[in-house]
């Protein structure tokens, strides 16, 4: 049989869960949650586009990461919660596709912005006075956000290209709750190993890269942290880099833990519920 004629037309989602009776209560949690993201997300870009006094490249960037948790969080958030009123999650191979690519878009653009700014909490807490000159330049943060976008776009390009020239044969159910890479190659007639290949030669480079960047900035803000004498003064410089890190701890350990962890303890309901974190708590 050719592989043009075992391509699937139609997925089916198993879901989060198999239990019925818990699914209107899923449906509820993650409505309010969605709604509270987008709320929060799009009422903070607003605040800040409008506000004279946030036109600092910190509120740029938060500006920026906004947008992208709003897009990042819908691309993913509403299937589901229209999958837990349908009972029978379905989505279109064309559908599937471009889930995947909007989401890899996405989560590398996410990726590449929290190490943003964390080079630029680095700069305004371990050099204040050069502050305005190193980073104020509207050129420099366009181009730093304009940057993360296009690494996203091409890092989603390099992945989604990968995925088409797989074709798919036998059960068309993906056992999670989106078109996510793992899932769909266990279910490909096709040999998947470019696509491991690619997924583990990107995903450490841009993984690897954007952590060692938040590390080492951290590690000098910590640094020039303690080297402040009041107390108060302290806490002011780690407090403003307390979001920050907890959403880097979350969205970092979460694609640690799914993506590089060997094979062997590999499970992917395991994965389904660790997916949660990085597709709907962190945009949150």
């Amino acid at each position: 049989m050719g592989e043009t004629n075992c391509t699937a037309t139609e997925f089916i989602f198993s879901g989060l869960t198999p239990f019925p009776e818990w699914k209107v209560t899923l449906f509820v949690l993650f409505l309010m949650i969605y709604v509270v993201t987008l709320v929060e997300n799009l009422g903070m870009a607003a605040l800040i586009h409008a506000d004279a006094q946030l036109q600092i490249p910190m509120y740029f960037f938060l500006k920026s990461l906004s947008v992208v948790d709003s897009c990042y969080s819908t691309v993913i958030t509403p299937k589901m919660l229209v999958n837990f009123l349908s009972g029978k999650g379905t989505i279109t191979y064309v559908g599937c596709i471009v889930q995947y690519f909007t989401f890899i878009f996405f989560v590398t653009s996410e990726c590449l912005l929290l190490a943003v700014m964390a080079y630029d909490r680095y700069v305004a807490i371990c050099n204040p006075l050069l502050y305005t000159v190193m980073m104020s330049p509207k050129i420099l943060c366009a181009g730093l956000v304009a940057g993360s976008y296009l690494w996203g776009l091409v890092n989603s390009l390099i992945h989604t290209g990968g995925l088409l020239r797989l074709s798919f044969r036998g059960s068309n159910i993906i056992n999670h709750y989106f078109c996510d890479l793992t899932p769909l190659l266990k279910l490909s007639c096709s040999d998947i190993y470019i696509n491991e290949m690619l997924l583990f030669t990107f995903g450490s480079l841009f993984e690897m890269s954007t952590l060692l960047i938040i590390i080492v900035s951290y590690i000098f803000i910590l640094m020039a942290v303690l080297r402040i004498r009041s107390a108060k003064g302290r806490h002011k410089a780690f407090s403003t880099c307390a979001s920050h890190l907890t959403a880097v701890a979350i969205f970092h350990g979460t694609i640690l833990f799914m993506y590089f962890h060997p094979s062997s303890s590999y499970s992917l309901d395991t994965d389904k519920m660790a997916s949660v974190f990085y597709t709907v708590i962190i945009p949150m």
